[in-house]
């Protein structure tokens, strides 16, 4: 158990803090920590919620030992402050004790589509401002990828339903079950009267390995397990396909879920799987087992065909080579498929003047304006698969971007 006290009295507080410097939204941690260690609990989650909306959840998901962990300068010689966890102490308090005011109305009606991390944060940002915001989600829970994509062990519910309550505080509108493309369109939205439209909408589509067999039965891709894994029968026996934290996420939950033999297989080593290496040392803790350089190569009715692979270098760089007729049966009941997501189209396809790159990925430029005037867009739906701090990163400029818009066009429509 950290004792945040001590931890926070271990911090050196240096003059140029590479803790703060190497996170990505330049959290004021020597501020925090000197307001925590004089007992000033409710400024510093003023200090904490002010810079990052979401610093509650990112202080439990954020991969900490590349950014401030990994980046204390105690941690050179001695073992590193780990301001995480003071972070979520505080900002849980903030939350628990706090109530916002609502602030008076400016009359300027936003759409947010979408409520991860990215919706969640421009919500709280122009709910501030006075605009009056709506937020569609296309679920029964708010938080996207925070309520369907990572386990409750590992992130809990109470903490998103606080963030939910700050917002109705603010007087944010709250529209569950609500999908804006095929029927709610953004044009219908525009002649509803909202003056802007932010897209949040994150990455569900699971990619595919593009093996034969891959829509058998006993298959499942990740992200949709980890919606609701409670309703699926994988069997005694698994295999994950994919090392980053949705891999781990699924392995360590069908663990919870009745599975006795977990496998994550990976065609590289430990040392290139995307997951944060506590998210990996947890999974071997609770039981999953590594089959490292393994590929798939079929997937069949008792279980997946892989491939011994090997690292090799071609023109100078190094990447993975099958090892020839080194295929084998490993017998499962079932297979998780977890090599990274892209977004649906169901915005794009139903809404004509919301251009998309080659990848899937809505357009825009680096102030979040989509190729549709009014349309905003950033988070995972721009980057691809990211963490939630980029993602809140990002929404704080897009959110500001878009309160700059709405002002340009109300002064227009005065004059």
């Amino acid at each position: 158990m950290i004792n945040n006290l001590q931890e926070a009295q271990n911090c050196l507080l240096c003059k140029k803090p590479r803790c703060q410097t190497n996170c990505p939204i330049n959290t004021p941690i020597p501020e925090v920590i000197e307001l925590y260690k004089n007992g000033e609990i409710e400024k510093a989650g003023e200090v904490l919620f002010n810079n990052n909306p979401l610093s509650v959840i990112c202080a439990i998901v954020c991969p900490h030992e590349r950014q401030c962990r990994g980046n204390c300068i105690r941690g050179i010689k001695k073992e590193p402050v780990h301001f995480h966890s003071i972070e979520e102490e505080i900002s849980t308090k903030y939350l628990e004790n706090t109530r916002f005011t609502k602030p008076e109305s400016n009359g300027i009606k936003v759409a947010i589509i979408g409520s991860g991390p990215a919706g969640l944060t421009v919500a709280f940002d122009l709910a501030k401002k006075g605009y009056d915001v709506t937020i569609f989600e296309k679920n029964e829970r708010i938080g996207g990828v925070l309520a369907y994509g990572i386990p409750e062990f590992r992130l809990p519910r109470k903490l998103i339903d606080l963030l939910v309550a700050r917002l109705l505080d603010l007087g944010v509108k709250i529209k569950i079950n609500s999908i804006v493309g095929p029927v709610i369109t953004l044009n219908k939205l525009f002649k509803d009267g909202y003056k802007s439209i932010f897209i949040g909408t994150g990455v569900w589509n699971p990619k595919r390995l593009d093996i034969k067999g891959e829509t058998f039965g006993h298959s499942h891709y990740a992200i949709d397990y980890l919606k609701s894994p409670q309703y699926y029968s994988l069997g005694k026996k698994v295999v994950v396909i994919g090392a980053g934290n949705v891999a781990m996420d699924a392995a360590r939950t069908a663990k919870r879920n009745g599975a006795e033999e977990v496998y994550i297989a990976y065609r590289r080593d430990f040392e290139d799987m995307t997951a944060t290496k506590h998210e990996i040392s947890e999974a071997q803790h609770e039981g999953v087992l590594f089959k490292t350089f393994e590929a798939p190569v079929e997937i069949v009715d008792d279980g997946i065909i892989l491939a011994r692979t090997e690292k090799v270098e071609v023109d100078g760089r190094s990447t993975v080579a099958m090892i020839p007729d080194s295929e084998y049966l490993f017998e499962c009941d079932s297979i998780l498929i977890a090599v990274s997501q892209a977004p649906k189209n169901t915005i794009v396809v139903n809404n004509k003047g919301v251009d998309t790159t080659k990848r899937g990925h809505i357009e825009t430029d680096e102030k979040g304006h989509t190729t549709k005037e009014g349309v905003f867009a950033c988070g995972d739906v721009v980057l691809g698969a990211s963490t939630v701090i980029q993602a809140v990163n990002s929404a704080k400029i897009v959110s500001e971007s878009m309160h700059e818009y709405l002002q340009e066009i109300n002064e227009e429509a005065v004059v």
